[in-house]
């Protein structure tokens, strides 16, 4: 029997300009890849300086493609009067070239609704069954304007399955009137890269504290909130230090932030680092710390979990699918106050965690078993 053959379209993907974008739509990949052949068509921001409408390369970069081969697209223009029939277009003509180069998928898998559009087309056209995994979080958060709320229901309703990496984002769906055959199938972790530590911690008084998130402006990963928290928290508690891992805009006003509430000196700050290193932050870590306002299913809380950290997080979106009492402390997002008590209390209370068992809660995340739940989908649709 042939090799199950299938194509990712999605619009976010790690690319060389934004190298952790979609990184939890290449652990699905990677997931899939166990057992099929996976080919993914990234459909990429707008490059005004191509010449055309769009252009089709081929990425070659091992570091991104992982053994996965990827057609990125880069469309010439965002204006919104032609941004969805050049999206359409691109993916379309794009999906044509792949199928000229050898490869005819049995699945298209989609990842977002705004990439799910054009997989339905192509679906429809060439009689190919279609699954959407949605993880965006502006459902919950209502961004989702008018038009983009027709192209949902337009995708959705006409996939085989619609995939919620968590209960929350379905209900948030859901809540727009959107009907359709959904399975929650989680976002991934790579166990042989995130596991506890494998020889015990050196004694120490400093708490280590890490946080792993992008920097934007729209502050939605909570970072404001937990530097205040742990400035009221410092002349109480002074044992403590926090690794910042990541970047973005919102980067240097921050650092700032931290000068102004005298914190240089516990907290540091290390840019985007490749999963190797996040990995390495984790095991040396006592507690995990992701503050967000707004949150769905994020993949840093599951690794930091099969690292064995304990986890100190907000109650939103999918974020209490994963936290639990044993595996770490939630607080109502945006609430400094909250967050402060819950980390004077938790940095006292590293004892009372079990490590090991943290890190088996992790397990029904796993590449194995996420691979198991996306091939008896497939099987599904292809009945």
């Amino acid at each position: 029997m042939s090799k199950l053959k299938v194509l990712f379209i999605t619009d976010w993907y790690p690319n060389p300009q934004r190298p952790v974008e979609g990184v939890f739509v290449k652990e699905h990949a990677k997931a899939v890849a166990r057992f099929a052949e996976v080919v993914v068509l990234h459909s990429g921001d707008a490059t005004p300086e191509i010449r055309g409408l769009w252009k089709v390369t081929r990425e070659t970069n091992p570091e991104f493609t992982q053994g996965i081969n990827t057609y990125r697209v880069h469309r010439h223009t965002s204006l919104p009067v032609l941004s969805i029939a050049l999206h359409l277009g691109s993916v379309l003509s794009t999906y044509r070239r792949i199928v000229a180069d050898g490869f005819t998928p049995d699945i298209i898998h989609a990842h977002v609704f705004y990439a799910g559009l054009p997989a339905v087309l192509i679906g429809k056209l060439y009689k190919i069954p279609v699954v959407i995994t949605e993880h965006s979080s502006s459902f919950p958060r209502k961004l989702i304007n008018r038009r983009g709320i027709i192209m949902a229901r337009l995708a959705f309703q006409n996939a085989d399955f619609v995939l919620p990496v968590s209960q929350a984002l379905q209900d948030s769906i859901e809540s727009y009137g959107i009907k359709a055959k959904f399975r929650i199938i989680p976002n991934v972790v790579d166990t042989s890269l995130f596991y506890p530590p494998t020889s015990p911690k050196l004694p120490s008084n400093v708490k280590r504290l890490l946080m792993v998130a992008l920097m934007d402006a729209s502050h939605n990963k909570g970072l404001p909130i937990l530097l205040q928290a742990l400035a009221q928290l410092s002349p109480v508690n002074g044992d403590w230090h926090l690794d910042l891992v990541g970047d973005g805009p919102a980067r240097l006003g921050y650092e700032s932030m931290v000068q102004e509430l005298g914190l240089t000196d516990k907290i540091a700050f290390h840019g985007i680092q490749p999963k190797t290193k996040v990995a390495e932050f984790m095991r040396k870590a006592d507690f995990f710390v992701l503050p967000s306002l707004w949150d769905n299913m994020p993949c840093v809380l599951i690794e930091a979990q099969s690292c064995g950290l304990p986890i100190i997080a907000t109650r939103t979106g999918g974020i209490p699918e994963i936290v639990s009492e044993d595996t770490g402390v939630l607080v109502p997002p945006g609430d400094s106050i909250a967050l402060h008590d819950a980390l004077l209390k938790t940095l006292g209370a590293e004892n009372t965690f079990n490590h090991q068992a943290i890190s088996q809660k992790a397990k029904r995340y796993t590449l194995e078993i996420v691979s198991d739940m996306l091939r008896h989908i497939y099987e599904e649709c292809l009945q």
